[in-house]
């Protein structure tokens, strides 16, 4: 039996997405996106965005191009996935029927903003159900921006959903709806890291996620100039709010939150020798260093190894049978 097999028995295995997102709008950042894509590998996923990257009047043609661009060649990975407008848009459906008709079997998730409720989000993942299966496409994944009170508020239920495998918090709208009661230097570092009603929101969309195994985004950095800064916002997304994955808005951002997820050597290396002992004792209780682990422990080194995979790091060989 594979190692997640036998560490996950009787168990759901989290969702495994790669740790940067990046969103693009126009055509001209979309094929840029793409060319960088075709340039790193699939170690981070695209998405484009019809919410805020089509023109007033040019929604149609927009959504179009996005499903084309998905079905064609340069996208070699079939790691992109599709923004489209919020449930309540006259644009909603018709983004999801063009996008789908176009590319639904190649297309990795639609992302959904700002739903209110898991009511609503129920409803709204029918209708791409319907139009993706008329493509002959199933299992079709829903990605969804936490961007409301109402949403936080049902955040667990949202999460529960079995097409969702990905929240994201959409900072602006959400320090937007609270109408000055938190200041806009909460929409950024350091701010974003301190405000208490910020940090709740971050902490219990991240609690939600790991509640039903799957990922936790962070929102966006506007920073595009000093990208120390964007590497920092990731790196305490990941080590203290429990995030698997960031949004990227600029080429330029994507190394850095790829390398603030990256386990370091040290981590990877302790990770093989325990799991390559504990696969040695058939996966019963070991003693490593002094200490002892058992399957609990198991599991999350066998996480970091993934994680450390899916990010593109170089493997000791002793992993090759447990990854």
């Amino acid at each position: 039996m594979h190692p997640s097999d036998i560490l996950f028995q009787g168990m759901h295995q989290p969702v495994s997405l790669p740790a940067c997102d990046h969103y693009a709008g126009s055509e001209k950042l979309m094929r840029k996106s793409l060319a960088l894509q075709q340039q790193l590998g699939p170690l981070f996923d695209i998405t484009f965005d019809c919410e805020d990257g089509a023109a007033a009047g040019n929604e149609g043609a927009h959504a179009a191009l996005v499903g084309e661009l998905i079905a064609g060649d340069a996208n070699w990975f079939n790691r992109i996935g599709a923004r489209v407008h919020d449930p309540d848009s006259e644009h909603f459906e018709s983004d999801v029927a063009a996008i789908c008709t176009r590319a639904a079997q190649r297309l990795a998730y639609i992302a959904i903003p700002k739903v209110e409720s898991a009511a609503q989000l129920s409803a709204a993942i029918d209708t791409v159900h319907h139009h993706a299966s008329a493509a002959g496409r199933t299992d079709l994944p829903v990605h969804v921006l936490i961007e409301t009170h109402r949403a936080l508020h049902e955040v667990r239920d949202i999460a529960a959903l079995p097409e969702v495998e990905c929240l994201s918090f959409g900072i602006m709208d959400f320090v937007s709806a609270h109408f000055g009661g938190i200041p806009a230097t909460a929409m950024k570092s350091p701010g974003q890291f301190s405000h208490p009603l910020v940090i709740r929101a971050k902490l219990e969309i991240a609690a939600a996620c790991h509640a039903y195994g799957i990922v936790a985004s962070h929102n966006v950095c506007t920073e595009i100039r000093d990208l120390s800064v964007v590497g920092h916002d990731a790196a305490q997304a990941a080590r203290q709010l429990g995030y698997g994955r960031m949004w990227s808005i600029h080429p330029d951002q994507v190394r850095p939150i790829l390398s603030a997820f990256a386990p370091d050597g040290s981590e990877i290396d302790e990770a093989v020798a325990i799991l390559y002992a504990a696969q040695r004792n058939d996966w019963g209780p070991i003693q490593h260093e002094g200490k002892l682990h058992d399957r609990a422990s198991y599991r999350y080194y066998w996480t970091v190894l993934q994680r450390a995979r899916r990010l593109g790091q170089t493997l000791p060989p002793a992993a090759v049978t447990l990854v």
